[in-house]
């Protein structure tokens, strides 16, 4: 018994006749989430752009700190057990880019936590928008301003005599720390956003960042330090992130601190943006 030629094209394309629709289909809403996630993008940037005022502060502050440390700590490269450096601004570069970028870090669940209480959110989910890009659009808005930040403060700090001992390279990986460190603190963010709703209840975290980075080794080695702060300093996750990054700077570049360097901020990052993926889930799905 023979086949009718029909019945032949069918049995030939075997089990799986169905996956270049399924594979097609998820093409397709790969390149919808990845629009949507640019146009979310493109959105916060603009916004960050509209608000300079609240911009600039974060490029001034770390660079007037910066200078005023400079000069009041010019004795302390001194010390026995100070890192080698011409001067207290080749130490504190580090410091002062991710002190930089923190003054914007919390901005992502700002953001969201505003479109929540104008009613944008809800006007997101009655679209065809998908869920990721609600998180990922706010969250590569902030990396974009970050990104900037970072290579401003880098370039001020050179014109003023900087060098970095690692190249262009260790500047890099300086600025994807601090990149990094921005996506971990927004996740954060993120996640008070859905929870709560309130832009106050997110802009409350930044005082906590702002003073994890003085209680780090950001402005004074942990070797020098005593005490309960010097064992607070040395727990401190930005202790982790800002050592090995100086390290790079004043010392030359090594593959073991660009690892160190990128892997706390990125396992960090991974936690709470997974944190912010399950709280929207579980409110979508509430509601």
């Amino acid at each position: 018994m023979t086949c009718s030629p029909k019945r032949q094209a069918v049995a030939s394309r075997g089990p799986n006749s169905e996956h270049p629709t399924v594979n097609a289909g998820a093409a397709t809403g790969l390149r919808l989430a990845g629009v949507q996630t640019l146009a979310l993008t493109r959105r916060s940037v603009i916004t960050e752009w509209r608000q300079l005022g609240n911009v600039i502060p974060g490029i001034v502050f770390p660079l007037l700190l910066a200078a005023v440390y400079t000069h009041q700590f010019t004795r302390a490269i001194l010390l026995p057990g100070f890192p080698v450096v011409d001067s207290f601004l080749d130490f504190v570069l580090p410091a002062s880019l991710v002190q930089s970028v923190s003054f914007g870090a919390t901005e992502a669940g700002t953001e969201l936590a505003r479109d929540i209480e104008n009613g944008f959110f809800d006007r997101l989910r009655a679209s065809p928008c998908t869920r990721l890009p609600l998180l990922l659009g706010r969250l590569c808005g902030a990396v974009v301003v970050a990104a900037a930040k970072g290579i401003l403060i880098i370039a001020i700090f050179l014109m003023f005599g900087t060098e970095i001992a690692g190249g262009p390279a260790a500047a890099v990986v300086l600025v994807t720390a601090a990149v990094l460190l921005v996506i971990a603190i927004g996740g954060l963010g993120q996640v008070l956003a859905i929870l709560t709703g309130s832009q106050e209840a997110v802009n409350a975290t930044f005082p906590l960042v702002f003073t994890s980075i003085f209680m780090s080794s950001a402005f004074f080695p942990t070797n020098l330090m005593s005490g309960w702060f010097r064992e607070v300093a040395e727990a401190n996750p930005v202790t982790w992130i800002i050592d090995p990054v100086r390290r790079l700077i004043l010392e030359g570049w090594s593959w073991l601190d660009v690892g160190q360097a990128l892997a706390v901020p990125l396992v960090i990052s991974a936690v709470t943006v997974t944190m912010a993926v399950v709280a929207l889930n579980r409110k979508l799905s509430s509601s």
